[in-house]
């Protein structure tokens, strides 16, 4: 199969490339999805999960990306919940080959049923970024109505997604980004804006909760807007300065499979509507990396149109069952 691989640690997006990779196999528990959308975080080649296995023993070369959207087409012994053929999306494991690949390994509790309605490439645009904007909301800030939330990266995947989940709330958004986001973010529902190259972020006043997904001084200097008993949430690093008589947490976003659902049920209903940026083929998931696009959303990866066969290489398989060609 085809995937974009990472060898080098020290050679970046310049090392990523796209080559021919053994078909995965299928533990207990797993399933083989072929991928047609996948999407990644950017930073991923910086994590020490892209390069070591759970153990610390170097997995290189490793398949990037975490996201993905696309039909099962094999089960792995044990596994239930799931059948052949059915459309699924969802996130693969931190420390195993990643959706950058026309077929990929994942458990199956870390993906759930995708109906026939949403496009893959928005389903796609929603594991990492819908569960990280749910959990920093609701799970670690406790958002509530009537409370203000400041968002920065309000038209990015995570940022876009918070602004319309903390409105549905009842909660009054502010939202930051650069200039030409602006548009985007206040269409979204925020009730301000904040450029974060220009204004001033004391404009925001005192909110009860800021979502962080920048780092540096944008969320040290977002302390000092948080009032008493309010939380900082940050997924970029953790925050050095706590808010004076209030909480900050940093988190790393966890599988939930009813949440994935949730969130696919609002996307059906136009309760959510994930932004997806430039779409491009696998043969160029290098160059989004390196973050050529500059436009708000979320970068996808096609991979496979879905009209494409969803079966692999023939083989055997002992304990699993797949669709054989």
């Amino acid at each position: 199969m085809r995937a974009i691989i990472a060898r080098d640690r020290d050679a970046g997006v310049e090392g990523l490339t796209l080559t021919d990779m053994p078909y995965p196999y299928a533990a207990e528990n797993d399933v083989i999805v072929r991928v047609h959308a996948a999407a990644f975080t950017p930073g991923e080649l910086d994590w020490p999960a892209t390069w070591a296995d759970r153990a610390g023993r170097d997995r290189t070369p490793s398949i990037p990306g975490h996201e993905l959207s696309g039909t099962v087409v094999e089960l792995g012994p044990g596994t239930t919940g799931l059948t052949v053929g059915q459309r699924v999306f969802g996130l693969t494991d931190w420390a195993r080959n990643g959706s950058l690949a026309e077929f990929t390994a994942v458990e199956a509790r870390n993906l759930a049923p995708l109906a026939a309605d949403i496009d893959h490439t928005v389903a796609a645009a929603l594991p990492i970024s819908g569960l990280t904007a749910w959990q920093a909301l609701f799970d670690h800030a406790h958002l509530t109505t009537g409370q203000t939330v400041l968002v920065h990266g309000a038209a990015g995947g995570v940022g876009s997604i918070a602004v319309q989940l903390a409105r549905e709330a009842g909660a009054r958004v502010i939202g930051t980004g650069r200039a030409g986001d602006r548009e985007t973010v206040l269409g979204l529902g925020a009730l301000d804006f904040l450029d974060l190259d220009a204004d001033d972020l004391q404009r925001a006043g005192d909110v009860d909760v800021a979502l962080d997904v920048v780092g540096g001084p944008i969320l040290e200097r977002s302390a000092a807007l948080v009032r008493p008993g309010g939380t900082l949430v940050s997924i970029a690093m953790p925050p050095p300065v706590p808010p004076k008589d209030g909480r900050a947490v940093f988190f790393i976003v966890e599988p939930d499979r009813l949440r994935l659902a949730d969130l696919a049920r609002r996307v059906r209903s136009g309760r959510l509507a994930p932004i997806v940026g430039a779409v491009r083929p696998l043969s160029e998931a290098a160059a989004a990396f390196a973050r050529r696009d500059r436009r708000p959303g979320k970068t996808i990866i096609r991979v496979a149109e879905e009209a494409a066969t969803t079966a692999g290489p023939a083989r055997r398989s002992s304990g699993s069952r797949r669709i054989e060609t």
